[in-house]
Protein backbone atom coordinates (compact mmCIF):
# COMPACT_ATOMS: atom_id res chain seq x y z
CA UNK A 1 0.00 0.00 0.00
CA UNK A 2 1.26 3.51 -1.08
CA UNK A 3 1.26 5.89 1.58
CA UNK A 4 -0.27 9.34 1.61
CA UNK A 5 3.09 10.97 1.50
CA UNK A 6 4.71 9.71 -1.31
CA UNK A 7 1.13 9.50 -3.26
CA UNK A 8 1.54 13.17 -2.69
CA UNK A 9 5.11 13.10 -3.26
CA UNK A 10 4.31 11.72 -6.85
CA UNK A 11 1.85 13.70 -8.08
CA UNK A 12 3.00 17.12 -7.25
CA UNK A 13 6.38 15.62 -9.21
CA UNK A 14 3.88 14.60 -11.91
CA UNK A 15 2.32 17.65 -12.37
CA UNK A 16 5.21 19.47 -12.80
CA UNK A 17 6.81 17.30 -15.22
CA UNK A 18 3.48 17.46 -17.14
CA UNK A 19 3.37 21.16 -17.30
CA UNK A 20 7.18 21.44 -18.22
CA UNK A 21 5.95 19.06 -20.86
CA UNK A 22 3.77 20.79 -22.41
CA UNK A 23 5.66 24.02 -21.98
CA UNK A 24 8.49 22.84 -23.83
CA UNK A 25 6.83 21.30 -26.31
CA UNK A 26 4.60 24.31 -26.86
CA UNK A 27 8.20 26.59 -27.31
CA UNK A 28 9.46 23.61 -30.14
CA UNK A 29 6.02 23.41 -32.00
CA UNK A 30 6.12 27.30 -32.32
CA UNK A 31 9.22 28.82 -31.81
CA UNK A 32 9.69 32.69 -30.67
CA UNK A 33 6.06 33.31 -32.76
CA UNK A 34 4.43 31.26 -29.35
CA UNK A 35 1.15 33.28 -28.55
CA UNK A 36 0.24 34.12 -24.80
CA UNK A 37 -2.84 32.03 -25.37
CA UNK A 38 -2.27 28.36 -26.71
CA UNK A 39 -5.41 28.55 -28.81
CA UNK A 40 -4.05 31.36 -30.95
CA UNK A 41 -1.56 28.87 -32.24
CA UNK A 42 -3.58 26.28 -33.63
CA UNK A 43 -4.53 26.08 -37.07
CA UNK A 44 -7.94 27.56 -37.08
CA UNK A 45 -9.85 25.32 -39.63
CA UNK A 46 -9.05 21.88 -37.84
CA UNK A 47 -11.80 20.63 -35.68
CA UNK A 48 -9.39 19.97 -33.09
CA UNK A 49 -8.84 23.45 -32.69
CA UNK A 50 -12.35 24.17 -32.49
CA UNK A 51 -12.94 21.60 -29.70
CA UNK A 52 -10.02 23.06 -27.68
CA UNK A 53 -11.53 26.86 -27.93
CA UNK A 54 -14.80 26.03 -26.79
CA UNK A 55 -12.86 24.18 -24.04
CA UNK A 56 -11.23 26.87 -22.97
CA UNK A 57 -14.00 29.76 -23.42
CA UNK A 58 -16.40 27.58 -20.94
CA UNK A 59 -13.08 27.35 -18.61
CA UNK A 60 -13.95 30.73 -17.50
CA UNK A 61 -17.64 30.34 -17.24
CA UNK A 62 -18.00 28.05 -15.11
CA UNK A 63 -15.11 29.14 -13.17
CA UNK A 64 -17.36 32.78 -12.45
CA UNK A 65 -20.30 30.42 -11.52
CA UNK A 66 -18.48 28.48 -9.06
CA UNK A 67 -16.78 31.00 -7.77
CA UNK A 68 -20.03 33.54 -7.47
CA UNK A 69 -22.48 30.85 -6.03
CA UNK A 70 -20.94 31.16 -1.92
CA UNK A 71 -21.12 35.01 -2.72
CA UNK A 72 -24.60 34.87 -4.29
CA UNK A 73 -25.97 32.14 -1.41
CA UNK A 74 -24.47 34.03 1.48
CA UNK A 75 -25.85 37.76 0.52
CA UNK A 76 -29.26 35.71 -0.20
CA UNK A 77 -29.19 34.36 3.55
CA UNK A 78 -28.90 37.73 4.55
CA UNK A 79 -32.64 38.86 2.87
CA UNK A 80 -35.22 38.68 5.76
CA UNK A 81 -37.51 36.13 5.27
CA UNK A 82 -40.47 37.36 3.52
CA UNK A 83 -38.03 38.79 1.10
CA UNK A 84 -36.46 35.21 -0.78
CA UNK A 85 -38.35 35.43 -3.48
CA UNK A 86 -37.01 33.99 -6.73
CA UNK A 87 -37.91 37.47 -8.35
CA UNK A 88 -35.23 39.18 -5.60
CA UNK A 89 -32.79 36.23 -5.91
CA UNK A 90 -32.50 37.00 -9.67
CA UNK A 91 -32.19 40.49 -9.01
CA UNK A 92 -29.30 40.02 -6.41
CA UNK A 93 -27.56 37.77 -8.41
CA UNK A 94 -27.91 39.88 -11.43
CA UNK A 95 -26.47 42.86 -9.64
CA UNK A 96 -23.49 40.79 -8.98
CA UNK A 97 -22.51 39.67 -12.56
CA UNK A 98 -23.09 43.49 -13.03
CA UNK A 99 -20.72 44.76 -10.57
CA UNK A 100 -17.80 42.61 -11.75
CA UNK A 101 -18.60 43.95 -15.28
CA UNK A 102 -18.55 47.49 -13.86
CA UNK A 103 -15.24 46.66 -11.97
CA UNK A 104 -13.48 44.60 -14.90
CA UNK A 105 -14.66 47.79 -17.75
CA UNK A 106 -13.05 50.27 -15.09
CA UNK A 107 -10.42 49.09 -14.41
CA UNK A 108 -7.57 49.69 -16.75
CA UNK A 109 -5.69 46.81 -17.93
CA UNK A 110 -8.16 44.44 -16.01
CA UNK A 111 -6.50 41.15 -17.96
CA UNK A 112 -3.39 42.22 -16.97
CA UNK A 113 -4.50 42.32 -13.12
CA UNK A 114 -5.80 39.16 -13.18
CA UNK A 115 -2.70 37.78 -14.67
CA UNK A 116 -1.12 39.05 -12.01
CA UNK A 117 -3.47 37.98 -9.52
CA UNK A 118 -3.12 34.47 -11.12
CA UNK A 119 0.63 34.29 -11.07
CA UNK A 120 0.48 34.73 -7.36
CA UNK A 121 -2.17 32.68 -6.21
CA UNK A 122 -1.85 29.27 -8.63
CA UNK A 123 1.36 28.66 -8.05
CA UNK A 124 0.45 29.54 -3.95
CA UNK A 125 -2.46 27.58 -4.12
CA UNK A 126 -0.95 24.84 -6.48
CA UNK A 127 2.31 24.11 -5.46
CA UNK A 128 3.05 26.09 -2.03
CA UNK A 129 0.05 25.78 0.19
CA UNK A 130 -0.10 22.13 -0.35
CA UNK A 131 3.43 21.23 0.44
CA UNK A 132 3.55 23.69 3.25
CA UNK A 133 0.43 22.20 4.81
CA UNK A 134 1.81 18.76 3.96
CA UNK A 135 5.14 19.79 6.31
CA UNK A 136 3.06 21.50 8.81
CA UNK A 137 0.54 18.69 9.50
CA UNK A 138 2.96 15.26 9.46
CA UNK A 139 5.29 17.15 10.59
CA UNK A 140 7.04 14.24 13.28
CA UNK A 141 6.44 11.21 10.36
CA UNK A 142 7.77 13.23 7.18
CA UNK A 143 11.51 11.76 5.93
CA UNK A 144 13.95 13.71 4.92
CA UNK A 145 12.99 12.91 1.44
CA UNK A 146 10.02 14.13 1.49
CA UNK A 147 11.38 17.51 3.28
CA UNK A 148 14.02 18.26 0.68
CA UNK A 149 11.52 17.13 -1.94
CA UNK A 150 8.62 19.57 -0.45
CA UNK A 151 10.93 22.37 -0.02
CA UNK A 152 11.86 21.70 -3.71
CA UNK A 153 8.84 22.26 -5.00
CA UNK A 154 8.15 25.23 -2.61
CA UNK A 155 11.39 26.91 -4.03
CA UNK A 156 10.35 26.04 -7.48
CA UNK A 157 6.35 27.72 -7.23
CA UNK A 158 8.09 30.78 -5.72
CA UNK A 159 10.53 31.40 -8.15
CA UNK A 160 7.37 30.47 -10.67
CA UNK A 161 5.24 33.37 -8.89
CA UNK A 162 8.34 35.68 -8.85
CA UNK A 163 8.51 34.89 -12.77
CA UNK A 164 4.87 35.57 -13.50
CA UNK A 165 4.53 38.74 -11.13
CA UNK A 166 7.63 40.13 -12.60
CA UNK A 167 5.94 39.42 -16.27
CA UNK A 168 2.72 40.60 -15.47
CA UNK A 169 4.17 43.73 -13.15
CA UNK A 170 6.19 44.95 -16.31
CA UNK A 171 3.31 44.54 -18.97
CA UNK A 172 1.54 46.36 -16.36
CA UNK A 173 4.00 49.35 -15.96
CA UNK A 174 4.61 49.15 -20.23
CA UNK A 175 0.98 49.54 -20.59
CA UNK A 176 0.74 52.95 -18.17
CA UNK A 177 3.72 54.75 -20.22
Amino acid sequence: MISGGVLFVVSIALSTVLFAGAAVMGYIMFGETTESQFTLNMPPNLMSSKIAVWTTVTNPITKYALTMTPLALSLEELLPTNRQTYGNIIMLRSALVLSSLGVALSVPFFGLVMSLVGSLLTMFVAYILPCACFLAILRSTVTWYQIVLCVFIIVVGLCCAGVGTYSSLSKIIQNYQ
